[in-house]
């Protein structure tokens, strides 16, 4: 039996793969045998990471990329090609938030630059690697949705409705693709502690209550969203397809989680 967890001769390209999630994700891809394409709006800090894979025995480049703009995502496709002649691995992990308040309240600017931000360029980035992966009838398309999507907010509202939309998304694309051996799947994380959620867990009042609403009794970490990245991309995943996956201590699965 081949080994499960193996991503020998893969090419995955993580968008945020700076920091946080993201950078956890490329790490392990590295880790796991893949080449990987280390994309975010600030190439310094994406160099930074491939230094690190580098130093640590793996293969990796970094490129830039603003994914509110189509023509920065095409770029990025074709950089990703032009390093490592093909996507085996598409991550689309960055997102924003740039409201949080009541949902009587948000500018429309704010609200059009989640979606473009968290579904659209989504789609867009399904448009440009899924007919490759066709050819090839292969390939893992991931998106880092969140448990905001599985619930009512009262202060992240936009941001939630993005996130039931990439589930949506995934659903649709591996309704229509999935014939082609191409997997469409969703992580959808709790609270772990990146800089893109440190409003909430960096403040003991929004913190101390969801810790004692999680099972496992703590907040997540990047690297604990790493593996189901790792499974969905590899041999191990090659029967799940249109899938969300939840992966956030428990607080789902405990009805009194705050």
């Amino acid at each position: 039996m081949k080994h499960l967890f193996d991503l020998t001769g893969k090419v995955a390209v993580v968008t945020g793969g700076s920091k946080g999630i993201g950078k956890a994700i490329c790490q392990a891809y590295a880790a796991h045998g893949a080449k990987v394409v280390v994309a975010s709006r600030k190439v310094d800090a994406c160099q930074a990471v491939v230094d690190e894979i580098k130093a640590a025995g793996g293969e990796a480049t970094a490129l830039g990329c603003n994914i509110t703009h189509r023509p920065d995502l095409e770029k990025l496709v074709q950089g990703a090609k032009e390093a490592y002649g093909q996507i085996d691995i598409m991550v689309c992990n960055a997102a924003v938030n740039p409201f949080m308040g009541s949902n009587l309240e948000i500018p429309d600017e704010a609200f059009d630059k989640i979606m473009t931000c968290n579904v659209q360029s989504n789609l867009w980035l399904a448009q440009m690697v899924v007919p490759e992966m066709q050819t090839r009838k292969d390939g893992a398309f991931i998106v880092v949705s969140s448990i905001g999507g599985l619930k009512g907010s009262s202060a992240l509202g936009a941001y939630a409705i993005s996130k039931a939309a990439d589930m949506q998304l995934i659903r649709n694309l591996a309704s229509e693709f999935s014939k082609d051996n191409i997997r469409f799947n969703c992580i959808a994380p709790g609270l772990v502690k990146t800089d893109f959620a440190k409003a909430l867990w960096n403040d003991p009042k929004r913190a101390d209550p969801r810790i004692k609403g999680t099972p496992l009794a703590r907040l997540g970490e990047p690297e604990d969203i790493a593996g189901i990245a790792v499974y969905l991309a590899a041999p191990a995943g090659s029967w799940t397809t249109g899938q969300t996956f939840v992966v956030d201590g428990g607080v789902m699965a405990n009805a009194t989680a705050g």
